[in-house]
């Protein structure tokens, strides 16, 4: 038995939320539904014109491993804050949420806790503009064998690929976890992001044994249509999910198919909604269910999430597991 079930490696980002109609976001300079970096400057700017802001520790891996830990899996992130208000905020709210943050805040420097000013449009869009702050030194340094190297299950956020600190960092979590015979896998983050790291990402869907990402994400990835891009990834991964917003869940593995009807709900907040699927989805995949069922699960933390402000889930995904007969 491993110490963990579940290990994440990402961005420990605090979320600072506001609504946001169009208009706002146009006269900000704000492009709409994608999450942009920002600088120091420009991230100051974003929070002093946020109005009735909300704050929740954030960060899309960070999410994914709150969701597993609300489910009862033993689960650990490891991130990088400053000894900071927003730091310690931060780790004792992923310890109260039920996992374990086990890099304590990091005292002097001048880089403060990463924060992400989310705009929350009418129709549930969001708009992420984020400040890596201290989460750009994550480093190997930050990664240790006694938490890496014994978890049945790694899961990893392209966007560590920004920077070439967060990179080391993954590929030595990703190393550790394997070589121990755990399953190492990781979310394709956003178009973007796959954009920027097209090569890179290509090889870890060769090399990790999971890989989960939205239609977007794979159409960019493969620089094809979402048939032709699927077919590259079965071919090339151990196994493969794809979101399709409003449509399907399909997961590949092998000559192994399941699709999964999405039952479409109107969004009151859409952040977070692919952090939740991954989160039912690997629980699905940690407790040995079958391809159906994990994806099934994923929906269900997903249409979650997307019920209401935020990007955690507030009712117990057990029960509504329990309710739909996954469980």
């Amino acid at each position: 038995m491993k110490k963990y079930q579940v290990v994440g490696i990402g961005n420990a980002i605090v979320d600072v939320f506001a609504q946001a109609d169009d208009s706002f976001l146009e006269l900000m300079g704000i492009e709409k539904g994608i999450m942009q970096l920002v600088e120091r400057e420009r991230g100051e700017l974003l929070y002093a014109a946020m109005k009735d802001r909300v704050q929740a520790p954030g960060g899309s891996v960070a999410n994914t491993l709150a969701g597993l830990g609300m489910l009862g899996l033993n689960a650990a992130f490891i991130g990088r804050v400053h000894d900071d208000a927003l730091g310690r905020f931060y780790a004792k709210a992923m310890g109260d949420e039920g996992t374990a943050f086990v890099n304590p805040p990091v005292p002097g420097g001048e880089l403060p806790t990463s924060r992400s000013m989310i705009f929350v449009a009418p129709d549930g869009e969001r708009s992420m503009n984020t400040y890596l702050g201290i989460s750009s030194e994550l480093g190997p340094e930050d990664v240790s064998d006694e938490v890496a190297g014994d978890t049945e299950v790694l899961f990893l956020e392209g966007y560590l690929y920004d920077k070439p600190k967060g990179m080391e960092a993954f590929e030595r979590a990703a190393k550790l976890c394997r070589q121990s015979g755990g399953r190492a896998g990781i979310a394709l983050s956003d178009p973007f992001c796959v954009n920027r790291h097209r090569d890179h990402f290509r090889r870890l869907v060769r090399d990790l044994d999971y890989v989960i990402g939205n239609q977007h994400e794979w159409e960019s990835l493969y620089q094809t249509d979402l048939d032709s891009a699927l077919k590259q990834a079965a071919q090339d991964a151990g196994l493969v999910a794809c979101t399709r917003s409003g449509e399907e869940v399909i997961v590949l593995r092998g000559d192994e198919r399941a699709v999964v009807p999405v039952r479409r709900v109107v969004p009151v907040d859409a952040t977070g909604a692919g952090d939740q699927f991954a989160a039912g989805f690997i629980y699905g995949m940690a407790t040995g269910q079958s391809l159906e069922v994990s994806g099934r699960m994923g929906c269900v933390a997903a249409a979650e999430v997307i019920s209401h402000f935020g990007a955690r889930p507030e009712a117990d995904l057990k029960a509504l597991f329990r309710k739909e007969g996954l469980i």
